[in-house]
């Protein structure tokens, strides 16, 4: 598999990789080791990534990282889409959610995107956004959802983007998310980040 270190936030390490007939698990698992391996200084031989566990309420499980049958105290978030899949990895603390896709949808998937997400207060500029542009606001929407602890209770339309793509908000949760574009290779990445708050 191949796979490329991308350039995320400070405090948070994330890989993309990409291999036709593999299957995302696998990668998962690959990616994971890698970036621990990097981050520990240890053989990736000696990292187990077996273990899942929800990440939250409606999301797909999230891998735990062993070492000598301990957990390795970081937080693991992965996404995938076809042949590829990204993993970023932090220390407890921060909310992340990740998201990957095709850079070039096809219908349905427009469709999806226009039917429920919406740019802040802007319609003149979603209604003439090319499929291009839909692709990116759509991957920071769903990367949003995967940050927020509330998972899919948060819906797509709910989740509202200021016009630079730069911040995310989501209803009644003070403080907002950063949004980090990571994508390669004709694949559109988005990082969400953001601080958990008590509401």
């Amino acid at each position: 598999m191949e796979s490329t270190k991308l350039d995320a936030p400070e405090g948070i390490t994330a890989r993309v990789g990409w291999a036709p007939g593999t299957e995302a698990p696998d990668r998962i698992r690959q990616l994971t080791k890698t970036i621990l391996a990097e981050e520990l200084e240890i053989d990736a031989a000696f990292i187990d990534v077996s273990k899942e566990e929800p990440a939250q309420f409606g999301h797909h499980r999230q891998p735990i990282a062993m070492v000598d049958g301990r957990a390795v105290p970081k937080i693991i978030r992965t996404a995938s889409f076809r042949t590829a899949t990204v993993v970023a990895v932090r220390d407890p603390g921060l909310l992340i959610g990740l998201d990957i896709r095709d850079r070039k949808p096809d219908e349905a998937a427009l469709h999806e995107i226009r039917s429920h997400s919406h740019l802040w207060g802007d319609d003149s500029a979603w209604d003439s956004a090319k499929p291009e542009q839909l692709v990116f606001h759509w991957s920071r929407v769903q990367a949003v959802r995967q940050a927020d602890p509330r998972g899919i209770s948060v819906r797509p339309e709910q989740v509202k983007l200021d016009p630079p793509f730069s911040r995310a908000f989501t209803p009644d949760r003070r403080g907002d998310y950063k949004l980090v574009d990571l994508s390669r290779n004709g694949f559109v990445i988005t990082l969400a980040y953001g601080v958990p708050t008590t509401e």
